[in-house]
């Protein structure tokens, strides 16, 4: 794997959307960690921290942290919210956050999209028709399933 946290096994990725963009980082080159930094963003009057931010990936070539949101779209409120707390508190921090198109967009540009019919049968979303969001979007982008990664 490109560049990651010293450890010497692979990270325990919280969602299949995390491991598979870890290996398109991987199959390009860009070297990235798996959340290796956490940043206060809630205190309570004691001075104790109560919430935090931990974006999913850092890309140190360019300096920006990546946050998916494709596993549950119904904690996107939360996760915005956070973000621009993180901004208010951090401002010198660039954050990226992938909503579940961006997510869906990116599994099509890079010929994925078997890859993400399954993700999204695995986890429900939506109303049954995974394999029409796949092909919709696939038909957004004029997409050409390939091999790559």
């Amino acid at each position: 794997m490109a560049d990651q946290l010293t450890s010497d096994s692979p990270p325990r990725f919280a969602h299949e959307s995390e491991a598979e963009l870890a290996r398109i980082l991987d199959f390009y080159g860009v070297a990235w960690r798996y959340e290796p930094d956490v940043f206060p963003i809630s205190w309570n009057a004691d001075g104790a921290v109560i919430e935090s931010f931990a974006p999913d990936f850092y890309l140190p070539e360019i300096d920006l942290y990546v946050e998916l949101t494709t596993l549950k779209q119904s904690l996107v409120r939360k996760k915005n919210r956070k973000l621009r707390h993180l901004r208010q508190l951090y401002p010198e921090i660039r954050v990226k956050l992938f909503y579940a198109r961006d997510f869906r967009a990116l599994m099509v540009k890079y010929g994925r999209t078997g890859f993400l019919a399954d993700l999204v049968a695995a986890n429900g979303n939506g109303n049954g028709n995974g394999a029409a969001k796949v092909a919709g979007a696939a038909a957004d982008e004029g997409a050409v399933a390939t091999t790559a990664p």
